[in-house]
């Protein structure tokens, strides 16, 4: 009955419970890996909007699990999704000098909180 009872609260909040994607994308001289982790967006605008983005002159490939793997060098929590009111959690991969450039950006632009790992 507990177990029942939290997940009921956890659905009724809103947040997206077990809900990531990892998109990674490569071009000649580009490749960069990131996972959004749902916190607000609703699970099917989640994967056929959010998690499916178009880039150009770039492959990209989309894997869903359930949290977002370990190993990333910083996260932007609770980032503001495209002037929306959604949430979500981005974690970066790859060039951790790139957090020059990603801190800023998920601050101002996100209005979410950069966490170094």
């Amino acid at each position: 009955m507990r177990a029942f009872l939290l997940l009921s609260l956890f659905a009724l909040s809103g947040l997206a419970w077990g809900e990531a994607c990892v998109v990674h994308s490569q071009a000649e001289r580009l490749d960069v890996k990131v996972c959004q982790q749902n916190r607000s967006i609703p699970p099917n605008l989640f994967r056929t909007g959010f998690c499916q983005p178009q880039l150009q002159g770039q492959k990209v490939a989309v894997e869903f699990v359930e949290q977002c793997p370990m190993g990333s060098f910083g996260v932007c929590r609770n980032a503001t999704v495209g002037g929306t009111l959604y949430k979500q959690d981005v974690h970066y991969y790859g060039v951790a000098s790139d957090a020059t450039y990603l801190k800023p950006f998920c601050e101002k632009q996100s209005r979410g909180v950069w966490m170094a790992r």
